[in-house]
């Protein structure tokens, strides 16, 4: 049974910053990442990354204010948030997978329903 926890969200103004973290209870994972859904919304990619290779992706609604990054040592995955803005508010899930897609899953439609294992979900607020 893998899990994948999640830590790091909370609430914050636009213009700050969060680090979240999944641990993984295992390795050898081909692709993680994060994803979000807010109410109503789809569950939309944020920023994945081929493990292996070490190659990030990112949502334009992210680049240049979000950093994937991993250690490899401790199976855990980063996502540090700068620059929060108050459309970046959702739950925030990890996502590990062992199958290598495009981008890692990131855009595309069926993410939720084929990526192998997701986190509970970490609550990012960011108000105005």
């Amino acid at each position: 049974q893998v899990q994948l926890v999640e830590s790091g969200g909370g609430s914050v103004q636009a213009g700050g910053s969060l680090t979240l973290s999944c641990a993984a209870s295992r390795s050898t994972f081909n692709c993680m990442g994060w994803f979000r859904q807010a109410p109503g919304k789809e569950r939309e990619g944020v920023a994945t990354i081929y493990t292996r290779g070490d190659i990030p992706y990112y949502a334009d609604s992210v680049k240049g204010r979000f950093t994937i990054s991993q250690d490899i040592a401790k199976n855990t995955v980063y996502l540090q948030m700068n620059s929060l803005k108050p459309e970046d508010s959702a739950m925030y899930y990890c996502a590990a997978d062992e199958t290598v897609r495009r981008k890692c899953g990131l855009g595309q439609s069926d993410a939720a329903q084929v990526i192998d294992y997701w986190g509970q979900g970490t609550q990012v607020t960011v108000s105005s």
